[in-house]
């Protein structure tokens, strides 16, 4: 009863609801987090390791339906179409090789009837933010290589804009840049490679590797486990130095009972009846004083002896 009612105690229910919150984090968003995070970096590595000695394949045996599958993403295709004249978009807030790009995007018209968005590739900004002047694509009909790419998820509050007299976007989504410019167009995007008819900076590929996501999940994991055993640790210590002092303050001897001091007092001294006492010498001797002898009379002179004998004698 005494633990429960210790336990109860505001400070450390307040420190319980944080460390139950913080193990919930751990295990429902952030581990799960960083463990899908690993998940999806593995299936892109998957897939970009089968493309890469992989030939490229026409783009019409991908487009059907609703547009390339999740499966497709890093294909390499072949598309033929024509760039639709004066229709570049600028995809803001990116960064490729370690500085500041913006990514251009144009739609392409595919000799099927189709419209496809296609990443031509980066250019750096001038003055800081403001974009520099994009290169047209050619005119006529192209072929080009690059990759498919699945679209972005885009995100409340980031729409569209028109800035600098160019339409700029925040993600590459078709679904949502193909409402802003008024043109349907194919699920996805892409991406060219190197070398390409209306390319640009080529944008590097990822690098294969799983990154450190698969160990961030699992330190979460170990966080949202480590968390309560240590607030146990520390319940179970501080219960422990309770009852340490409380048994030893049971242990400490019992105070002995205060004794009274007696002083011996020194009797007053007794007066008998067989000697006289002289008034003047009872309070000095009650007082403890000591009364002088009296001095010595002078001796005698023959005169005075025979006169002293004659009147003793006659009294």
């Amino acid at each position: 009863m005494r633990r429960l009612k210790f336990l109860l105690r505001p400070g450390w229910l307040a420190l319980a609801a944080v460390v139950a919150g913080f193990a919930f984090m751990c295990f429902t968003v952030l581990a799960p987090w960083q463990l899908g995070k690993n998940t999806k970096t593995e299936e892109r590595n998957g897939l970009l390791e089968q493309s890469i000695n992989a030939d490229a394949v026409s783009i019409d045996t991908l487009i059907g339906g609703t547009g390339p599958a999740e499966d497709d993403e890093w294909r390499k295709v072949l598309a033929t179409g024509t760039y639709v004249p004066d229709s570049d978009l600028l995809v803001r807030l990116r960064s490729v090789q370690e500085a500041p790009a913006y990514e251009v995007l144009t739609p392409m018209r595919l000799t099927g009837g189709e419209t496809l968005l296609v990443n031509r590739g980066f250019v750096r900004p001038l003055e800081g933010t403001r974009p520099p002047p994009i290169p047209a694509p050619p005119a006529g009909e192209v072929t080009v290589e690059g990759r498919i790419r699945m679209s972005e998820v885009t995100v409340p509050g980031k729409e569209p804009i028109s800035e600098s007299g160019t339409r700029q976007v925040y993600f590459i989504d078709s679904g949502q840049i193909g409402q802003f410019i008024g043109t349907d167009l194919i699920n996805g995007y892409l991406q060219l490679d190197d070398a390409q008819p209306g390319g640009l900076g080529t944008i590097p590929l990822p690098q294969l590797d799983a990154g450190p996501y698969l160990s961030y999940g699992l330190q979460w994991l170990a966080f949202g486990i480590m968390a309560p055993l240590g607030l146990a640790y520390f319940v179970r210590a501080e219960l422990r130095e309770r009852r340490k002092a409380k048994q030893s303050a049971s242990e400490l001897p019992a105070p002995e009972p205060a004794t009274a001091t007696i002083v011996p007092v020194a009797p007053e001294p007794t007066v008998t009846t067989d000697s006289p006492v002289d008034e003047f010498e009872l309070p000095a001797r009650r007082r403890g004083l000591r009364k002088k002898d009296p001095a010595p009379a002078a001796p005698l002179t023959a005169s005075e002896a025979k006169m002293a004998d004659r009147y003793g004698k006659q009294r």
